[in-house]
């Protein structure tokens, strides 16, 4: 079966540029989480509101349905913060979701979204994405790997642990 995964973290732990070259890496289609939003849920944050779980629902719903219709494999970039979230992907896709939770720690996801620009999360929900982070369970088909390094060797430290967890 092609793989399916969702590269989980709170935001600016670099989940896109992860997704991109892990999916280009193994050869399967990469999508932004972001993308599955709702209007009302991208204006919420753009007013620096956190999402409740009413209104990710959809969204996670969104993802999970788009990686059940994935055919050759699919890497989603979605934060996936809460394990009723992970749980909800996986249900709504239909068959084994991996999660790499790319984990960093705050000072230093701070100074990333600081420098980022043209995204709608203002930085100021960061807290918030680290409150509600409960992190990966070992029952749970999931990986951390940690986000200190440049961005390939993050990749190579999540190519090994996709390949660890391979049957």
């Amino acid at each position: 079966m092609p793989p399916l995964i969702v590269v989980m973290g709170v935001s600016g732990s670099g989940k896109t540029t992860v997704g991109e070259a892990l999916a280009a890496r193994i050869g399967a289609s990469f999508a932004d989480g972001d993308a599955f939003h709702s209007e009302a849920n991208v204006a919420k944050m753009r007013r620096g509101e956190a999402l409740t779980d009413a209104d990710r629902w959809p969204w996670l719903d969104a993802i999970g349905a788009h990686l059940g219709r994935a055919e050759g494999g699919a890497v989603v970039a979605c934060s996936a913060l809460r394990r009723a979230y992970r749980d909800r992907i996986t249900a709504a896709a239909g068959a084994p979701v991996f999660f790499l939770h790319l984990d960093g720690d705050y000072d230093l996801i701070a100074a990333r979204m600081a420098a980022r620009r043209g995204h709608y999360m203002p930085p100021s929900l960061l807290r918030s994405q680290f409150d509600a982070l409960e992190p990966v369970q070992p029952d749970e088909n999931a990986v951390v790997v940690g986000i200190s390094g440049p961005p390939d060797a993050v990749l190579d430290a999540a190519l090994a642990a996709l390949e660890a967890r391979s049957p």
